[in-house]
C-alpha cells in the first residue's frame, strides 16, 4: 500500500524527516500543518506537498491521511496526540516525547486506548552506526556490556521554544539526554530497566538566554548493574558532537558519526550548509555526507512507513518515550537533592 502522511510542524525536525522520507518507497506525503500559513505554505512549496493548513484537526481528519508524524515543541505533543487518537490515525511523535513521565503517560494512555499504530521517533537508535553495535552486542562480541558513555553536544538549539524550559520541560538535558538514555536501553535490551540516576546540571554560558541548564552530566545504573553515563551540553563550540562508547567484559565498541566524517575539506569562502550545528564555514571543515541517514532519520522513516504497511507496532513506541522521560524525570529530582534517585517504572 502507499502510506498518506501528514506531518504537523514546519521546523527543524519536520525537515529531517522529509529527508529521511526521500529514498523511502511507497509514501505520500500529502498534507502539512503549520501555525502560520506563512510557514505551511513555504514548506509545502519546498517538498512539492499538495496541500497545507493551519488547522491541526483539519490535517488529522482528512480522510486520504493514514499516518500523523508529529514535529511540533514539546508542549504541544500532548495536545497533538490527543487529536490524533480521536481520530484513530496511526501516529509517530519526535522525541521526547513529552515534558514529564506523567504527561508521556497520558500520551501513551490515549494511543493504547484508541488502538492504533503509534511510534517513538528516537533517531539515535536507528542511525545505521548504531544499529550495527547492537548486532555485534547480539553477536556476544561485546560481551557483558558493564559501562556505556555518550556524548552530545553543540553550542545551542536553533529555536526559541528549546530555550524555555515551561515548553521544553528542562534545558539540555532534556533535548539531548533523552538520546542517550534510549541508546543506553538499545544497547543493554529493554529487559534491562534503568533503576537509579544521579545527575549534574548547570546554566554555565546562555544567562541570557534560558533559566535552564545548558550543560550536564547524569549517570543512570540498569538492573544488572550495568552504568551508563550522558554528558551534553548547549555551549560546546566546534558543531555537532555525537558519540557512543560501549564496554563490556569480551570487547568494546565506538560510534562518532561527526567528528569521524570521512570529508575533509579547507575553504577561504562560505561552503554553505555543512553539517548540523555549524559554527563556522571557512578554513578547515567536516560535512557530514547525507545526514539524514547517518543520524537515523531515513531507517526509522522507513521502518514507521513500513509498520503501517503491514499494520506492525513499531520497535521504538510511545512506551518507550514512557520510559525516557521517567529517567530525565528521576535526573531532574537529582540535580534539586545532590544524591542518587530512584527512576519510577
Amino acid at each position: 500500500m502507499t502510506v498518506r502522511i501528514a506531518i504537523l510542524g514546519s521546523g527543524f525536525v519536520s525537515e529531517f524527516y522529509l529527508n529521511g522520507l526521500k529514498d523511502v518507497p511507497n509514501h505520500e506525503v500529502v498534507v502539512n500543518f503549520s501555525q502560520t500559513a506563512e510557514r505551511a505554505r513555504a514548506f509545502g512549496q519546498r517538498w512539492s506537498i499538495p496541500n497545507q493548513t493551519t488547522s491541526m484537526v483539519e490535517a488529522v481528519n482528512r480522510p486520504d491521511v493514514d499516518l500523523v508524524l508529529i514535529g511540533l515543541p514539546n508542549d504541544i505533543h500532548l495536545w497533538a496526540t490527543r487529536i490524533v487518537a480521536r481520530a484513530k490515525k496511526h501516529v509517530v511523535c519526535t522525541k521526547p516525547l513529552a515534558r514529564t513521565g506523567d504527561e508521556a503517560a497520558e500520551m501513551l494512555q490515549f494511543v493504547q486506548d484508541a488502538g492504533i499504530l503509534h511510534g517513538y521517533a528516537e533517531t539515535e537508535v536507528f542511525s545505521p552506526a548504531v544499529i550495527r553495535v547492537r548486532q555485534m552486542i547480539e553477536s556476544g562480541a561485546i560481551g557483558r556490556i558493564f559501562t556505556m558513555r555518550s556524548r552530545e553536544a553543540h553550542s545551542g538549539p536553533h529555536a526559541p521554544h528549546f530555550w524555555d524550559p515551561a515548553r521544553a520541560g528542562g534545558g539540555a538535558l532534556m533535548d539531548m539526554g533523552c538520546h542517550m538514555i534510549e541508546a543506553f536501553r538499545y544497547f543493554l535490551g529493554k529487559d534491562d530497566p534503568p533503576v537509579e540516576c544521579i545527575a549534574w546540571g548547570e546554566r554555565l554560558v546562555h544567562h541570557e538566554k534560558t533559566t535552564a541548564e545548558d550543560n550536564a552530566v547524569a549517570m543512570i545504573r540498569f538492573q544488572s548493574g550495568a552504568l551508563g553515563t550522558a554528558e551534553v551540553s548547549w555551549a560546546a563550540l566546534g558543531g555537532l558532537d555525537l558519540r557512543n562508547e560501549i564496554y563490556g567484559d569480551r570487547g568494546a565498541a565506538f560510534t562518532d558519526v561527526t567528528r569521524g566524517t570521512p570529508v575533509r575539506a579547507f575553504t577561504l569562502g562560505a561552503g554553505g550548509y555543512l553539517l548540523e550545528k555549524a559554527d563556522a564555514e571557512t578554513g578547515w571543515v567536516f560535512p557530514v555526507p547525507d545526514e539524514a541517514r547517518v543520524y537515523g532519520y531515513q531507517e526509522e522513516m522507513r521502518h514507521f512507513v513500513e509498520c503501517v504497511a503491514k499494520n506492525q507496532m513499531p520497535r521504538e513506541t510511545y512506551a518507550d518515550g514512557v520510559a525516557v522521560n521517567r529517567v530525565v524525570d528521576a535526573c531532574y529530582l537529582s540535580m534539586k537533592s545532590k544524591r542518587w534517585e530512584p527512576v519510577t517504572q
